[in-house]
């Protein structure tokens, strides 16, 4: 697949990092040429310099054999020119732009064809907060990722001493609980990836993830985990883009304290939030934080744009009393570095958001993807299609599949559904028959086997 890659940010940097070794043609677009030269020093890729919504430099970019564009600059109307060129002049088949702005995002017409021709619109933003939140409502949890309309959940958390379920084989997971299906789709144990048999054993800190129906998830959490109290009380260090919207998202039935350095920026949350208290003052004062109890906070939340601003804002907050804390940080050096120590949780913005791009991007039909364990693994929504003539997978048992070693088939979910007969939940299991139309849920603990699960899932020509 041809695409171009319009930002060479932290967005477009990390979409070319996980597509150039996909057998993808990839080339990148980007106003500052050293920024380019660094990247084309570390991956295979063209790269041409120069505004991304000019129409000559599409055509230098090679927009005419183009597959697909991803105009992810930092600005919101340079990605809508864009994308507009690239349909008016140059046909290309997707357009993919990056909308930060709630402006754009509320006024869905301005994508359509008559428009801006925009084909998906992504906002890692309001992603980012969405996966803080789930964070929120599942605190024992270091990641909660949705599938199938959030029919399905898959969890990543780490067992502790206190889990019923930990110094035990996985086989006894059904005498725990009888009532409840699920399937355990990896264990890394010390940075290293285990994909689980029956007798495989959970030990204290390991980082479990599991897969259940929406429903079951906090029964099987207990199993890994004492339950934490809930989240009540949340302070917040920046006011900006993510932390704004954060404070927006959950004042309603949480405490909101929001510390802001900037006193415009400190005016301007006062007059959109309702009910969060609003701090003028620097996040990494000690004073501040004690005047404010921070040792009476449930969580707190370092969302500014320095790395170095999040991660001492978080070890002091810590140290001071706060029950857990997520820092945002943007090097990722830093966060397989902090990730659970005193920092119970580092954020990557883009590893967050990379799984919403890659589900337009890979070559067989896919309706979510996520990224795992700072992008080292994956787990994919794919739908199966064809019949057993024509497909590897559909009419076959799971102990038939042809999977390469490391991937694993977590739970698939049956029928649309309507208001008479919802969806069905199946946990896979070695007997479980895949049928056309299944949405198939795949964990592969190393991303380079995802072109494998993709042809295995691709239709033979004799399908069509």
């Amino acid at each position: 697949m041809k695409v171009i890659i319009l930002g060479a940010g932290r967005v477009g940097t990390s979409v070319a990092e996980s597509l150039v070794g996909e057998a993808n043609d990839i080339t990148v677009v980007d106003i500052d040429a050293e920024r380019l030269r660094l990247l084309q020093d570390r991956l295979d890729l063209r790269t041409v310099t120069g505004s991304a919504s000019h129409p000559e430099v599409l055509k230098q970019a090679g927009v005419e054999e183009a597959d697909m564009i991803l105009a992810v600059t930092q600005n919101d109307e340079t990605n809508l020119v864009a994308c507009k060129l690239a349909s008016i002049l140059f046909n290309v088949p997707t357009k993919i732009a990056r909308i930060r702005a709630a402006d754009y995002l509320s006024h869905p017409e301005i994508f359509t064809p008559e428009n801006f021709c925009v084909d998906f619109t992504i906002c890692p933003e309001q992603i980012l907060t969405d996966h803080i939140v789930k964070l929120i409502e599942f605190p024992e949890a270091l990641q909660v990722l949705d599938f199938a309309g959030g029919l399905v959940k898959l969890v990543g958390m780490r067992a502790s001493p206190d889990g019923t379920l930990v110094d035990k084989e996985l086989q006894n997971i059904r005498k725990h609980m009888p009532s409840v299906d699920t399937r355990v789709a990896a264990i890394f144990r010390k940075g290293r990836a285990i994909m689980p048999e029956r007798d495989t054993v959970i030990e204290s800190g390991d980082e479990v993830f599991f897969i259940a129906a929406s429903q079951d998830i906090r029964m099987v959490m207990s199993e890994l985990k004492r339950m934490d109290k809930p989240i009540r009380r949340i302070m917040i260090a920046g006011g900006g883009n993510i932390g704004s919207r954060l404070a927006k998202s959950v004042e309603r039935n949480h405490q909101v304290k929001l510390i802001e350095f900037d006193k415009a920026s400190c005016e301007r949350l006062a007059a959109s939030l309702s009910s969060t208290l609003i701090l003028h003052g620097d996040a990494t004062d000690e004073a501040l934080l004690e005047a404010e109890n921070i040792d009476e906070m449930d969580l707190f939340c370092a969302l500014t744009n320095d790395d170095e601003n999040n991660i001492m804002a978080s070890l002091l907050a810590k140290r001071m009393g706060a029950r857990k804390v997520i820092s945002l940080i943007n090097r990722s050096v830093y966060v397989d570095l902090l990730q659970g120590g005193d920092i119970d949780i580092a954020l990557s913005p883009s590893q967050v958001t990379i799984g919403t791009l890659l589900t337009h991007v890979r070559r067989a039909d896919v309706s979510a993807v996520h990224s795992l364990r700072r992008g080292a693994a994956e787990a994919l929504e794919l739908v199966a299609h064809g019949d057993a003539k024509s497909s590897r997978v559909v009419g076959r048992r799971m102990d038939e599949l042809d999977l390469p070693p490391g991937v694993g088939i977590g739970a698939i979910v049956r029928g649309k559904g309507n208001e008479h007969a919802p969806p069905k939940v199946l946990i896979a299991h070695h007997d479980t028959v895949i049928e056309p139309d299944d949405h198939v849920i795949v964990f592969a603990i190393n991303k380079k086997l995802i072109p494998k699960v993709e042809k295995l899932f691709q239709v033979g020509m004799g399908f069509f």
